[in-house]
């Protein structure tokens, strides 16, 4: 492999070097050699040494590093991350070291001084088969590291490559095990394969692996169910019709996947078809348990959660105004448009061939009142509670919100109320007359 074939940047040179320098081995490993054999772009930049994790922290003690990984420490030089790992394996050597890497295409080193590769695996013969294939006993490797169970699944998808007869029973007859991978690292895989141009390839595959009982057992309760005559797929295949038709946003992606997951809980006969009464709302309580469970940020499991309980859009055009408006107010502003990006995708992978003018026509009349600004959260309007106690007299309570979501009810209906003389005048009068507003 010449070494041009590799355009290695200049501080994992320097990283080599010291190395050397200092009297250890230093190779490039993984991913970046696979990634320069198959012309994809490197983003992630591995080193193995033959120096402990101590004494690499010593080489570097002037460079920016964090250790997270037994024996691997990462080093930040112009934000991102380069990891230089000990030799792993009993013998701490390279060829130990490759024989426990995850699969034979990341089981491959390069000498860049001398633009020798290093495969002891075949990994090489292994990407031209395009063939995710364990080195030496698959099931050693994924008891060594569960998460690798369900990298397979990713690389393959990702990839286009078929895994290995050997290492897919292996990864059958282990796939429990991911039950005891760390959360945090579960999640993190998962969010790769649900931003791939095609998450439903590798989504399947955990079916096939038996992978998804562990991994998602709701997802898993919707396969092979069918819905009614507004579907054409069944719950699990439709819910992977959607991830695959929206755009690859981590909150729109895990929304898809989590829109629908309450259906196979929710469903009933009624009248000769299936029912899904509530689903959505049983769906946001679950898609939240199962973000806490995968260790999601508070951030991201409130927006997630929203999406799933509003998905449920009957609009129709006799739809006033005023109702736009709630709607909007009902889900966020910050929020509405992906809102509107998953309901398309989610009529889409209905498999009809449904008319999406309806969902363009709420689309711009959704726009059409966010860009007048119109007053649609308590917030907008032209009075505060402050105000509301100064004009009533009232002291701090209740009573103030009350009358703040009573003005807000009036002033979605008729905006042009939103004003502070209209507004004051409007609860002066009530007080003179001692109505309640």
């Amino acid at each position: 492999m010449p070494e041009n074939a590799l355009p290695i940047p200049g501080f994992v040179r320097l990283v080599l070097n010291r190395l050397k320098t200092a009297g250890y081995e230093a190779y490039i490993v993984g991913g970046a050699v696979r990634d320069s054999l198959l012309k994809r772009e490197i983003t992630d930049w591995d080193m193995a040494t033959s120096a402990s994790q101590e004494e690499i922290r010593a080489i570097f003690r002037d460079k920016r590093q964090f250790t997270l990984k037994h024996d691997t420490v990462t080093l930040v030089h112009s934000g991102l991350h380069f990891d230089v790992t000990t030799f792993r394996g009993e013998k701490r050597g390279l060829e130990s070291d490759l024989s426990h890497r995850d699969f034979t295409i990341n089981a491959m080193a390069l000498v860049p001084d001398r633009g020798l590769l290093i495969d002891p695996w075949d990994g090489l013969s292994d990407i031209r088969k395009r063939v995710i294939r364990a080195p030496g006993e698959p099931e050693a490797r994924f008891r060594e590291d569960p998460l690798r169970l369900l990298r397979a699944v990713r690389l393959a998808a990702e990839l286009k490559f078929r895994i290995h007869e050997k290492t897919f029973s292996a990864i059958k007859g282990t796939a429990f095990l991911i039950a005891s991978a760390a959360p945090e690292r579960v999640r993190d895989e998962l969010m790769k394969i649900l931003l791939l141009p095609e998450p439903s390839r590798a989504f399947n595959m955990t079916v096939r692996t038996g992978l998804l009982k562990f991994l998602l057992p709701e997802l898993l309760e919707g396969h092979l169910k069918r819905q009614n005559r507004y579907h054409r797929y069944t719950i699990f295949r439709h819910i992977l019709e959607t991830v695959d038709r929206i755009r690859p946003d981590p909150v729109l992606r895990l929304a898809a996947l989590l829109h629908d997951i309450a259906k196979p809980r929710t469903r009933v006969r009624r009248g000769g078809t299936w029912r899904f009464y509530g689903h959505e709302k049983k769906g946001a309580l679950m898609a939240g348990e199962i973000l806490n469970r995968l260790r999601f940020s508070n951030q991201v499991k409130n927006r997630v959660v929203n999406l799933v309980r509003h998905h449920m859009i009957g609009y129709d055009s006799t739809w006033s105004d005023a109702a736009v408006r709630r709607l909007i107010r009902r889900v966020g502003t910050g929020e509405i448009q992906g809102l509107l990006i998953l309901r398309r995708a989610d009529l889409l992978a209905h498999g009809l061939g449904g008319d999406p003018r309806l969902a363009a026509e709420l689309e711009m009349r959704v726009k059409k009142q966010i860009r007048l600004k119109m007053p649609i959260a308590r917030k907008n309007l032209a009075l505060n509670g402050r105000d509301v106690m100064e004009i009533t007299g009232l002291s701090p309570g209740p009573e103030v919100g009350r009358i703040l979501k009573v003005l807000n009810e009036r002033v979605m209906d008729n905006p042009e109320l939103n004003n502070r003389d209209m507004l004051t005048a409007l609860l002066r009068d009530h007080s003179k007359r001692g109505r309640q507003l």
